[in-house]
């Protein structure tokens, strides 16, 4: 099972916002202003199993006239603090983010099953660049839960990086936000080898 643990937001400077494999700053040029941004649609299983790969997709729209400069969305909670005090990482993964196979270049690469080419210099936020008015966009992470207990996991939506560009609702209050909560159970879904010898299917006990 391939992965990647996110943790808290990890602040490293405007100067590194441009994310993985270098260009233009994200935060280039990001204008002044309040832009309304509409939840369409967000889901996430409130029941689940160890081992279990479940969808979290946030589905927002641009209702207004102008483009939104950079459509973002984060999301907390997909790890827990431990309070103990011999670790020297409180900070444990729920859930981790998939890993899913690529070619580039010819090589074989794995990336992350989360929102393509929305990377930032923030561990849990995604930014997908810009929302023309009337357009929606989805942002979906495949994930595995690899610890049981219940969870809360709580996202929020901004219209850019830098604070510039404020996100509001459609009617002009605060910006999308809301928490997922459920349960993961500690009862392991069991897999079997389909009669092609290749696909894997998993089956709810």
């Amino acid at each position: 099972m391939e992965g990647r643990r996110i943790g808290t937001i990890a602040l490293v400077g405007l100067a590194a916002l441009a994310g993985c494999g270098g260009g233009e700053r994200q935060d280039a040029n990001e204008p002044e202003g309040d832009f309304p941004v509409e939840l369409v649609d967000a889901t996430f299983p409130a029941k689940q199993q160890l081992a279990q790969k479940s969808d979290l997709v946030i589905t927002v729209r641009n209702p207004g006239k102008k483009t939104i400069p950079n459509i973002a969305v984060t999301v907390d909670g997909f790890d827990f603090r431990k309070d103990e005090p011999d670790l020297a990482d409180p900070e444990r993964p729920q859930f981790i983010i998939n890993g899913v196979p690529r070619e580039i270049g010819g090589f074989p690469e794995s990336q992350e099953a989360a929102p393509g080419g929305c990377t930032t210099a923030y561990v849990n936020t995604w930014a997908c660049g810009p929302l023309k008015a009337g357009k929606q966009r989805s942002f979906r992470w495949n994930v595995t839960a690899v610890v049981a207990g219940p969870y809360k996991v709580d996202y929020r939506v901004a219209a850019g990086l830098t604070g510039k560009a404020s996100a509001t609702g459609p009617d002009g209050g605060p910006a999308p936000r809301g928490t997922f909560r459920g349960t993961v159970s500690n009862t392991v879904p069991k897999a079997r080898v389909a009669d092609d010898g290749k696909t894997v299917v998993t089956e709810t006990p």
